[in-house]
């Protein structure tokens, strides 16, 4: 039995060998690829007036400039129809309004200096805070309502507002595509891509074909994160259509600056709200507006938004709420999926909430917490009960052990009390993650299972390999359930020509959708083989074929138990919730706000493990890349001109080994089998991100103690050492009013 050990992933040794392949790679591989390049607008908002591609044709080594007038099926890469491909009207800036084609790069980018573009400029919002004033939405606007709120009744009432960043990917690998048409005019399209199927379905739309004339194939992605499930459908469809009018494989590899700056990420939130508790801290009411900026177009703003909605309880019972969502239009990227796809921008504000208010309170923020988690037969505001709430409590109580919380807590006490200039902070937050996608038609997935005469097994599946090791899982998922060693099995890239329909690897699903549908597959193959003799595995695959017995099966698996109206904001959309807990200890240095954070403990909630040493990465990496967008990645445009100021490593500071904690310990929690899911497990892709509120939560603990007792602190996010220097800034003028920092 392969499920529950600890395997190394397994594209490991390519992967640290150079030897993995990537889409791009591929172009080496493939005679007379043409490279394509973008012209790109330079206003944020403007008309296009007049475009002139005959001097890129002059150029040498240009074979072909591609326009709208080019286009044989719909003008659009987005499936709102709100993203014309290539556009009238440009909307942020740096969009691409057409594509050069050339013999080399080189040649495509010079190409690409000779376009002229003539503009009328258009007025344009780049704030979401300007949006807001000025009314600009898309969308539907989401109310997510339960109870009467009734300030009045209680006896400690806060307001307050909240603007946070959003997050670039920043994932290893730019988005690319290859795409080349055969002697039947099939078209082929190798994509970085979390969606192929929609990939390949926006390339015909485009080409003004049938899905069936398209096929997409995912090899391996260098990292997604949410940011290669809608936007990789354009630039698919450009190399689709330049293969098509030139007969020549095409390719597209956008540099890590236009990577940046023409492409979708987290979106930022503004926040404003309104919340009363009890005498004892129990919260009583919720009144909250949240504004998503969505940029230019909607893409997965709406979903996103309505994630965000469902999970501004995060841990917390609140009984009365009323929560109003609202996408606004700016005229930047067109903001997209990233990991957590919402959940982390709505927990962010409830747990801002706590931390600004406990000190008011005259309670601990570990204490306040605590009071307020969910208890056995609660629901979310939307209806949905709570399972396994003791978990939480088990999570809670395994981390304040393993962690030595309360030890700790005194010494800190004694610390900051010998030390003027420097203070540390302490923190625990929990987290309560609902696991499956919103839209619930997507909670399906396929597989495709080919035992050969040998004995030897192929498996595909419709979930895509970001590096998360899900393909690692579905191995192991086969191995065990055909009873064989993992090496009797291999694994073909994904395909849609193979499986068909699939949903994006997304939403921390790909292992519950797709190792679902894989052991569906091999039991259907085994249940063929219950009455056929051999002592052997291979024998009795010998012997069922001669018995002309099928030795392939498409396995399918759907969610069970799930419905969700999204208009309505009610239902039950989620088959269950991932639970975790992070203790956070960080330091700050008060002159300059610089902060180390020195220890990290984590309990996390995975079910029974499939993969532990893929999942503890997970968790890993998942962390991290949360203190990363709570402490040190701001996203900076320019708001007169709309462009991104932070294009690059250079100006963009994602983690690095110095952001690691000097101590990070990683557990799981014990005895946590869940039912109705693949082996019992349960997802760890998105959960982890948001365990990094612990880290902002101890920076905020740590400025605290620079001010007098109880003193409340308001922490910008992303808490950059900037932004932690101005908060100690303020906090200790709290103390005194005349000191100067």
């Amino acid at each position: 039995m392969t499920v529950g050990k600890p395997l190394p992933h397994e594209s490991a040794r390519l992967h640290v060998t150079g030897k993995a392949l990537y889409t791009d790679d591929l172009v080496y591989r493939t005679a007379g690829t043409l490279h394509a390049y973008p012209v790109r607008s330079s206003h944020a908002h403007a008309r296009i007036t007049h475009l002139d591609v005959s001097g890129a044709a002059r150029v040498p080594g240009v074979v072909r400039v591609l326009t709208v007038d080019d286009v044989p099926g719909v003008n659009d890469a987005g499936v709102k129809h709100d993203e014309p491909l290539f556009p009238s009207e440009v909307m942020f800036h740096g969009q691409a309004i057409c594509w050069v084609l050339g013999e080399t790069l080189e040649a495509a980018r010079l190409g690409s200096l000779e376009v002229v573009v003539d503009y009328e400029p258009l007025p344009a919002i780049v704030a979401v805070r300007d949006a807001i004033a000025a009314g600009s939405y898309q969308g539907n606007t989401l109310v997510l309502d339960r109870g009467a709120i009734d300030f009045d009744s209680a006896e400690r009432v806060f307001e307050g507002e909240f603007e946070f960043s959003g997050q670039e990917h920043f994932y290893l690998e730019t988005h690319s595509s290859l795409a080349m048409v055969d002697e039947s005019e099939q078209i082929f399209v190798q994509s970085s891509t979390q969606h192929p199927t929609e990939t390949q379905e926006i390339v015909a739309h485009v080409l003004g074909l049938r899905s069936h004339d398209v096929t997409v194939q995912c090899l391996r992605m260098g990292g997604g994160f949410g940011g290669k499930e809608m936007q990789p459908h354009g630039l698919a469809a450009v190399a689709a259509l330049g293969a098509t009018l030139t007969g020549r494989p095409v390719r597209i590899r956008l540099s890590r600056a236009q990577d940046m700056a023409m492409t979708g990420k987290r979106h930022g939130f503004h926040a404003s709200w309104r919340v009363g508790f009890d005498d004892d801290g129990r919260l009583l009411a919720l009144e909250a507006t949240l504004t998503a900026d969505g940029g230019w177009s909607l893409d997965l703003s709406e979903p996103v938004l309505s994630r965000a909605l469902c999970h501004v309880d995060n841990a917390y019972w609140i009984p009365n709420i009323h929560v109003t969502g609202r996408v606004a239009q700016t005229h930047k990227t067109s903001q997209t999926a990233f990991r957590g796809f919402g959940g982390p921008q709505g927990m962010l504000v409830i747990e801002d909430i706590l931390g600004r208010c406990a000190p008011q309170l005259g309670l601990e923020p570990d204490e306040l917490r605590r009071r307020n988690f969910y208890r056995p037969g609660q629901d979310t505001p939307y209806g949905q009960p709570v399972r396994h709430t003791e978990r939480l409590g088990r999570t809670w109580q395994q981390a304040l052990e393993t962690s030595s919380f309360a030890r700790r807590q005194a010494e800190i006490t004694a610390w900051n009390a010998a030390h003027e200039h420097s203070k540390r902070g302490l923190a625990i937050t929990p987290v309560k993650f609902g696991i499956s996608f919103n839209f619930t038609a997507f909670n399906q997935a396929g597989a495709l299972v080919h035992v050969y005469k040998d004995g030897s097994v192929l498996i595909n599946h419709g979930g895509t390999e970001m590096g998360q090791g899900l393909h690692t899982k579905m191995l192991q998922v086969a191995a065990t359930t055909l009873g064989l060693p993992i090496g009797q099995v291999r694994l073909a890239p994904t395909r849609t020509d193979k499986v068909p329909n699939t949903s994006a690897t997304a939403a921390s699903s790909g292992t519950d959708l797709n190792g679902g549908a894989v052991k569906n597959a091999c039991e259907q193959i085994l249940e063929r083989l219950t009455d056929v003799r051999g002592t052997t595995w291979e024998e009795r695959v010998a012997n069922a074929y001669m018995a002309r017995i099928q030795l392939s099966a498409a396995g399918y698996y759907r969610t069970e138990g799930i419905y969700w109206n999204g208009l309505a904001m009610k239902g039950s959309p989620f088959k269950y919730f991932a639970y975790g807990v992070a203790v956070a200890e960080t330091q700050v240095d008060g002159f300059t706000g610089a902060y180390e954070t020195r220890r990290v403990d984590i309990v996390h909630d995975v079910g029974d493990s499939i993969s532990p040493l893929i999942d503890i990465g997970q968790v890993e990496g998942g962390f991290l890349q949360g203190l990363g967008w709570l402490t040190l990645e701001e996203l900076r445009w320019d708001d007169t001109t709309g462009r991104l100021l932070t294009a690059g490593a250079s100006t963009y500071k994602i983690p690095s080994f110095s952001e690691m904690p000097a101590e990070f310990n990683v557990g799981f929690l014990e005895q946590a089998t869940e039912d109705g899911v693949v082996y019992g497990s349960k997802a760890v892709g998105e959960p982890p991100f948001m365990l990094a509120f612990a880290v902002r939560e101890a920076l905020r603990q740590a400025v605290a103690a620079f001010g007098p007792t109880g003193a409340s602190v308001e922490l910008a996010s992303p808490a950059t050492p900037e932004q932690v220097y101005w908060a100690v800034k303020a906090t200790s003028k709290q103390r005194d009013p005349a000191w100067t920092g």
